[in-house]
């Protein structure tokens, strides 16, 4: 396989944020950005063809075996956050995301990343140290890699 370099691939989404969500402080309680971080990957998922309903139809899961937040501006009740989830390409066989959020001024609010793996269905979870041929067909068509012949 030839990898073609960095491409980005990216989709933007918005949450509204519900009080459920923020803590006696009012502002969103640091935890829940990690919900936020999926809810942009699965809308990554189903604009790109990737979802996890995709993954398991393959019979694979993607479990995150690490995740980081950095908060740089509270978001409270109310307001329209914008998430933006940026894949990055890996040679390895994981999935790794970048995460921005923006606040509805456009500022941003938090930054995030997660590492996923593949292993076999739930029920087996054996991890999977070769990239599966669904994500390697899935990098073709998104042209991040090239099948040497």
């Amino acid at each position: 396989m030839q990898y073609k370099g960095n491409k980005e691939i990216s989709f933007t989404s918005e949450v509204r944020v519900r009080f459920v969500e923020t803590d006696p402080l009012g502002i969103v309680w640091h935890g829940n950005y990690i919900q936020y971080f999926e809810d942009g990957r699965e809308a990554f998922g189903r604009h790109h063809g990737i979802s996890y309903l995709d993954q398991k139809k393959f019979g694979y899961a993607t479990p995150i075996v690490k995740s980081s937040t950095e908060h740089k501006l509270p978001l409270r009740y109310g307001d329209i956050a914008t998430i933006k989830t940026i894949y990055v390409d890996s040679p390895a066989a994981k999935m790794i995301f970048r995460y921005e959020i923006y606040n509805q001024d456009q500022k941003l609010v938090c930054t995030g990343k997660t590492i996923q793996v593949f292993v076999g269905d739930v029920g087996n979870g054996d991890l999977s140290l070769t990239i599966p041929p669904f994500f390697i067909k899935w990098k073709q068509k998104e042209g991040l890699i090239n099948i040497d012949e």
